[in-house]
């Protein structure tokens, strides 16, 4: 082997060492992918379906008749958040709670979701419905106030908490085990919508930076077997 095919081995390997240590490097340093994040979504009842409310409980007016719903889950954003369960009949939920002039009935479902989007620790409280009969004039959050207090709310006006669940969090980013991410520096607002869910800048440069270092390695492997 002469010393120019010494050298060009020499420098392969050397490229292909970049190669794999940029590879590992990237392994290491990329964050796991989040499963998304766990908080309270609002909702309204058009017809005979959910659709997800365009403003947050503190600024929305229901009217009397009007059915809404709050649900706990973990979603990446309005997209695919989960819907209130069960019953969602203003006849049925109002029933026993008789109008009086001055005052407005809203019909609010309350859904705790499934174990599984619990924060660690807690169980989720059945669903359940609840008649608030509330000033004309009140708010979503009033209504909701008026019927499962104790409320929590971040300094984002984010609802946290609807009748003590769950004890702590809020909006937090979640992975996919289910535990809360510490790192997390979006989530979703008071209106409910969270991040774009896209691959961070850091990643897709590092991406970037391996696949022209393995390029690289083939190239020198093809040109030292020519």
């Amino acid at each position: 082997m002469t010393q120019v095919t010494q050298g060009r081995a020499r420098r392969g390997r050397l490229v292909l060492g970049a190669f794999l240590a940029a590879l590992l490097c990237l392994l290491v340093a990329a964050p796991a992918q989040a499963a998304g994040y766990r908080y309270w979504s609002f909702w309204d009842r058009d017809g005979d379906r959910w659709t997800y409310a365009s403003q947050g409980p503190g600024t929305a007016r229901p009217e009397d008749g009007d059915v809404q719903g709050f649900r706990f889950s973990v979603s990446d954003d309005s997209k695919d958040s989960a819907s209130p369960r069960g019953p969602a009949a203003f006849k049925d939920i109002c029933a026993k709670t008789p109008a009086e002039d001055g005052r407005k009935r809203v019909a609010l479902v309350i859904d705790f979701g499934l174990p599984k989007d619990a924060p660690r620790g807690e169980t989720p409280p059945a669903a359940r419905s609840a008649c608030a009969r509330v000033g004309e004039d009140a708010t979503s959050a009033e209504a909701l106030a008026s019927v499962a207090e104790p409320l929590r709310y971040d300094t984002k006006a984010l609802l946290c908490a609807i009748d003590g669940y769950p004890k702590s969090g809020c909006g937090e980013q979640v992975a996919g085990d289910g535990t809360a991410r510490e790192d997390s520096a979006a989530r979703p607002s008071a209106d409910g919508d969270g991040d774009d869910g896209g691959p961070s800048l850091g990643l897709i440069a590092g991406i970037a930076a391996v696949a022209l270092l393995g390029g690289a390695a083939i190239w020198q492997t093809r040109r030292r077997r020519g």
